[in-house]
């Protein structure tokens, strides 16, 4: 009997495991010509562009390996900075120089260069309102991490980290994070009151799920609230949920 409870608990941590088990998926941003935007960002941060699916007849999105940044079509109301998500971040070896380049192409400085864990950042905003990043950490190129604001930074990392996994670490051995693989989860204290991400121009994440409907169930025995219940979509499956400090975000099976 003893045997049979021990085997009956190890495949009932496994199930657990395997429903709860998300990869980060997405982001979504909004711009009044998709297209337009999409090769703005291949221009400056390379990635490939396409349409849903791979379809290049209609342009809506960039992808960063695995991750996509995808863009809605519509006007993108007020910026990502005063939200829950506060910035996307690129890494590159020449930050001094894509600034410049940024700036010449309709992007905004928001500030000047300086060093962090001896490695060069700056700040910038893309032409539709979203911050981001520019870093020069020869660790990880590309899409290098999502910077979350939060009242509450610890907590909010643990509710991704319950809810989505990651691994838990610290970015650079000085701030708390949860690594995705190939992206960085962080989260910086808020100063002042968060806005929803919903209808900005960083509208919401994404994580994916290998079974949508098993992992809706293991999440809400966690708590969480569904505003849109698992559904069919264009070949996939969808749904969304609230995220701490107003953060829209999206749950995908592919």
């Amino acid at each position: 009997m003893m045997k049979f409870r021990y085997l009956f608990l190890v495949v009932l941590l496994s199930f657990t495991r395997s429903v709860s088990a998300a990869e980060y998926g997405h982001i979504h941003l909004a711009a009044p010509d998709t297209a337009v935007a999409a090769q703005w960002y291949v221009k400056h941060f390379g990635g490939t562009a396409s349409g849903f699916g791979g379809d290049t007849s209609s342009i809506d999105r960039v992808a960063y390996g695995n991750i996509p940044i995808v863009f809605f079509q519509r006007e993108p109301g007020e910026g990502s900075v005063g939200s829950g998500v506060d910035h996307i971040g690129f890494s590159m070896p020449d930050v001094a120089e894509k600034m410049q380049a940024i700036i010449a192409d309709g992007g905004k400085s928001l500030g000047d260069l300086v060093s962090f864990a001896g490695m060069t950042i700056g700040f910038v905003e893309d032409p539709w309102g979203t911050k981001i990043e520019l870093i020069d950490d020869s660790d990880l190129r590309g899409m290098h991490h999502i910077h979350l604001s939060s009242p509450d930074p610890e907590t909010t990392l643990q509710w991704y980290s319950n809810m989505f996994g990651g691994e838990s670490d610290k970015f650079k051995g000085v701030l708390d994070g949860l690594f995705y693989g190939n992206v960085w989860l962080l989260v910086a204290r808020a100063r002042g009151e968060i806005a929803p991400t919903m209808g900005r121009s960083m509208d919401h994440l994404g994580w994916n799920f290998d079974n949508l409907d098993e992992a809706a169930v293991m999440l809400k025995a966690k708590g969480i609230n569904f505003t849109m219940e698992p559904r069919d979509y264009r070949g996939i499956r969808i749904s969304f949920v609230d995220g701490p400090d107003g953060v829209r975000i999206e749950l995908v099976q592919y």
